[in-house]
């Protein structure tokens, strides 16, 4: 028996491989499993294949070992992040060729950009589906089991999957994510989005309150919008010419509910306008955390990135944010070591890391990926030693900053929504407040469940939580 069990990746927003919950076994003739790599809309992505899947008589299973077949669904954001797929994928493939019809397929970023590698080269893979190719999958999985290679990673225009009610996998059935947006016009020189997952589109309002509304409905109490870049989300009506930005998106989101909490990701600094912001400030079940990618605190850097704003107008944004909505939680990412970047540049972003006082950041050395702008127009001249002390220099401050921002909301009560269990201990809840803090607090005797608000004075904390004790129940009915 091969030993290969699921593995935990901390890559693009600490994603992690995960396989979907176990279904009616006798519902469904086939088996798939599925692991997914690096940023949310990944995880997202898996869930709308999930859906296509059962619809034709797959049913999702934990164990890969009886699987008919395997998906990873995958990440091209940073070489290790391709990697660790590579070494999944041989070792999956090791599995194939001890079990005949047993199909392995790839998803997602890398099979854009690395399709032939993988089918030919390799031969590590049967089918290939890029992002925008999902509802193609029954065709390609039948072309696969007569022996032949499938591939569709075509890029659409107006592709939005917004027909398809995702399957929740490994739902903790509290929180959910639903994509408003795909794709993404950027064009950030270190990037490789644009081209894996194509151009913006704005998925219509309309399906996204159904499934926001369904999701409420049966129990879910907090989701988040998601998005290469939320805040550019725009939807027109030809018909009625109405208009719905991502401020009114919010807006009709937080009035399905009072005790529904929305929260959103990610946001370009460029975009994120005042109007989110005030309507974030009018309603209080809209949490109060923003994540603002800065990536460099050098305004020469950041031209080179194509980010599109000065380390001036970026303090200026964080002003704001702090000004409209003085209680809110700001993260970020940040990239040591990008082209050409000097000792003066490190600093700078030192610099602006603590002007900004980051609750927690998203933190990399920069890894040059091909077929990027930055790949095409700059070398990569910053030695890999150099890289990893920056970083270290950057993770150090941030821990430093995180750990301060946790003192700071110690003799503090806040809102808490209960996730669930503490993965240290059955005796003590886990749940977030509103600027997405963590915190762990004892069940005493209290009739609480999954999915209740409570009230949490803050007696203490470490780096990564903040630790509490229950001052008020909050009638959960209401």
């Amino acid at each position: 028996m091969l030993d290969i069990q699921p593995k935990i990746h901390d890559e693009n927003r600490q994603g992690e491989a995960f396989a979907p919950f176990a279904q009616d076994p006798n519902k469904y003739k086939k088996k798939f499993y599925i692991e997914s790599y690096g940023c949310q809309m990944n995880f997202s992505d898996s869930e709308i294949v999930a859906s296509i899947l059962n619809e034709k008589g797959f049913g999702a299973t934990k164990n890969f070992e009886e699987a008919d077949l395997i998906f990873l669904n995958t990440c091209s954001i940073r070489e290790k992040a391709e990697q660790t797929v590579r070494k999944r994928l041989t070792e999956f493939k090791k599995i194939k060729e001890q079990k005949p019809g047993f199909l392995i397929g790839v998803l997602g970023c890398m099979a854009e950009r690395l399709k032939t590698k993988l089918l030919e080269e390799e031969k590590l893979v049967d089918i290939v589906v890029g992002p925008d190719a999902y509802r193609s999958l029954p065709a390609l999985i039948e072309e696969a089991e007569t022996g032949q290679k499938a591939v569709n990673v075509l890029l659409s225009r107006d592709e939005t999957y917004a027909d398809i009610a995702p399957v929740r996998l490994d739902s903790n059935g509290i929180t959910a994510f639903v994509s408003i947006m795909r794709g993404c016009n950027n064009m950030c020189s270190f990037c490789v989005v644009p081209f894996t997952r194509g151009r913006e589109r704005s998925r219509d309002p309309y399906s996204i309150m159904a499934e926001v509304t369904d999701l409420y409905t049966r129990g879910f109490k907090e989701i988040t919008l998601l998005g290469q870049n939320v805040d550019s989300y725009y939807w027109f009506n030809e018909s009625s010419k109405e208009i719905v930005t991502f401020a009114k998106l919010l807006e009709k989101t937080a009035l399905i509910s009072n005790t529904l909490r929305v929260r959103f990701s990610t946001s370009h600094p460029k975009d994120i306008t005042d109007d989110v912001l005030y309507t974030m400030s009018k309603y209080e079940n809209i949490c109060k955390y923003i994540h603002l990618p800065v990536q460099s605190g050098s305004t020469r850097i950041l031209q080179l990135m194509n980010r599109t704003y000065t380390r001036e107008w970026y303090l200026a944004k964080v002003d704001r944010i702090k000004e409209i909505l003085p209680d809110c939680g700001i993260s970020s990412d940040i990239i040591a070591g990008f082209c050409t970047e000097t000792e003066e540049d490190h600093q700078q972003t030192l610099q602006i890391m603590q002007y900004a006082k980051y609750d927690m950041s998203y933190m990399f050395f920069y890894s040059e990926r091909p077929g990027t702008l930055a790949e095409r127009r700059y070398k990569d001249d910053v030695l890999i030693d150099v890289k990893k002390r920056r970083l270290q220099e950057i993770v150090d401050l941030q821990g430093k900053l995180s750990k301060e921002s946790n003192e700071k909301d110690i003799d503090k009560t806040f809102k808490v929504l209960i996730e669930g269990s503490s993965k240290k201990s059955d005796e003590h809840w886990m749940g977030r407040n509103s600027q997405n803090k963590v915190i762990v607090f004892p069940k005493e005797n209290y009739s609480l469940n999954k999915g209740d608000y409570a009230f949490v004075k803050v007696t203490n904390c470490t780096q990564a939580t903040l630790l509490g004790n229950i001052v008020e129940i909050i009638n959960n009915n209401k």
